[in-house]
């Protein structure tokens, strides 16, 4: 069976999504053959009148971290940091086309659409198009990495996992810091070609854990082969970041010895007053 762009939008509004924002994660492989690729998945949303948010991620932009800039837990082992370099650095701009190839195929089209807006943030960037675009992604910065997930779920918005687990789920990252974590920084250039501290998520590779207090907010329908399941960011935000609060390791990863989720249950990055909280100038 051939999905087609009729079929997409149609399974947009069974799920009363049009007219509004959604943050889609996906794979455009799950949904077997779509007649016109990842290009018509987001006319579809626009046809719709939907603001299309999805993350648009570049770690290339990555670089080490400095010696100043190392805050104490921080899921990060600074004395074995032996590779030269964690990306090829350079300077981030949203005008830039540069996105990681795991994103997929629908962020790689949503980069490269007309007039589409991306947050200014060098490692995990949001890019959106569609009538709200501007107002979701303007408020992202290198250290509030997840502002625009913030004006989705003030807009009433929708989190929509196309063919992709929770552990695609970026809400859940804003949820852990809502609950009272502070992300893990990370370390990129300025537009001065300086390093620079940058606030990112943490391990998600456990957030299927969150499956049973999510559930009843969930709406699911298949398109092609792909299963959709929406959740209302609003309500989806507040009932993981109460189950964080309630029960802080729900986020941990199978692995015990995760270092990442271990820092994240204990709160974070230890950020002292004298610690820089660098942002991009100039």
């Amino acid at each position: 069976m051939t999905v087609v762009q009729r079929d997409i939008q149609h399974s947009i509004r069974s799920l009363g999504l049009s007219g509004h924002p959604i943050c889609l994660h996906s794979s455009l492989r799950s949904f077997g053959q779509v007649e016109g690729g990842a290009e018509v998945v987001v006319a579809a949303f626009l046809q719709e009148q939907c603001t299309l948010l999805v993350p648009t991620f570049s770690w290339t932009f990555a670089v080490p971290p400095p010696l100043h800039l190392r805050p104490p837990r921080n899921g990060w082992n600074y004395p074995a940091f032996s590779i030269p370099t964690p990306g090829s650095g350079g300077i981030y701009r949203p005008a830039c086309p540069d996105i990681d190839r795991e994103m997929g195929a629908i962020p790689v089209t949503v980069v490269g659409w007309p007039k589409r807006a991306r947050g200014n943030h060098p490692l995990c960037s949001f890019a959106a198009v569609g009538p709200l675009a501007g107002a979701i992604i303007a408020d992202q910065s290198p250290l509030d990495v997840f502002a625009p997930l913030s004006a989705l779920a003030q807009r009433d918005g929708t989190v929509l996992l196309a063919g992709v687990g929770l552990d695609k789920m970026t809400l859940l990252h804003l949820a852990e810091k809502v609950a009272g974590r502070t992300p893990f920084r990370r370390w990129a250039h300025d537009c001065h070609g300086q390093p620079m501290t940058v606030e990112v998520g943490s391990c998600s590779n456990g957030f299927a854990n969150f499956e049973p207090y999510l559930q009843a907010v969930l709406t699911s329908t298949l398109v092609g082969q792909s299963e959709w399941k929406a959740y209302p960011a609003r309500q989806a935000l507040h009932d993981a970041t109460v189950a964080i609060q309630a029960n802080p390791s729900v986020t941990h990863c199978s692995e015990q010895t995760c270092e990442r989720c271990n820092d994240a249950v204990a709160g974070g990055p230890i950020l002292f007053p004298h610690y820089p909280n660098t942002e991009v100038t100039g």
